[in-house]
């Protein structure tokens, strides 16, 4: 399958013959381009300009907003709600199951999970993790929680790019807090269960905006 991150927490999960999901849409007033993607189903995390902007998707037939198990096209999708200290609308983490192979976007999570929120994420083989503060993880909470949940692949999200009207920190904070000197970049995931790596990687995405 591919993944393709658009910046901040929006990304593309796309596989044959199964149904393509946008994750965590946002607006074109946060300094990034407008978003103009296709896909059978839109994930929201939260109620929020830069996570809730389903019109910028066309063909969504579905749009998940809350807690419960879908199975759409091929993929069974678990959303799963974290209590939120800083907020009224608490977030909403979603786990993707495409055939085995599972993505975990944590949304705008602004702590570590308890151990019952850690349990129920299961296995996750990867994990799309917020990293630059704000209203969501830091830097430090953000590697804390990879450690906890030992994911194959780390894939960073929801931190400072140029022109973002966003108070978020860069990626460094957050490879320095993994001890990652020389990560890998890519311009997008491309990923099967037969090639994940055993020993958790890093991967920072190009967003394509």
């Amino acid at each position: 399958m591919e993944i393709t991150w658009y910046g901040l927490s929006c990304f593309r999960l796309s596989e044959r013959k199964h149904a393509t999901v946008v994750t965590d849409p946002y607006n074109g007033k946060l300094g990034l381009p407008g978003l103009k993607l296709k896909a059978d189903v839109v994930t929201i995390s939260h109620d929020a300009a830069g996570h809730n902007y389903a019109e910028g998707v066309t063909g969504a037939q579905h749009t998940l907003i809350g807690p419960g198990e879908y199975e759409i096209g091929n993929v069974f999708i678990t959303g799963i709600v974290t209590r939120s200290t800083a907020r009224a609308n608490h977030n909403v983490i979603y786990l993707f199951d495409y055939d085995g192979l599972k993505i975990a976007h944590l949304g705008d999570l602004d702590k570590v999970p308890t151990q019952a929120e850690i349990e129920a994420l299961e296995e996750v083989n990867v994990l799309l993790l917020p990293v630059g503060g704000g209203n969501s993880l830091n830097a430090a909470q953000a590697s804390e929680l990879v450690s906890l949940l030992e994911p194959n692949i780390v894939v960073p999200m929801h931190y400072q790019l140029a022109g973002l009207k966003l108070e978020l920190e860069g990626i460094d904070r957050f490879l320095k807090e993994m001890g990652v000197t020389e990560p890998t970049e890519e311009e997008s995931l491309k990923i099967s269960l037969g090639n994940l790596p055993e020993e958790t990687e890093t991967i920072i995405l190009t967003p394509k905006i």
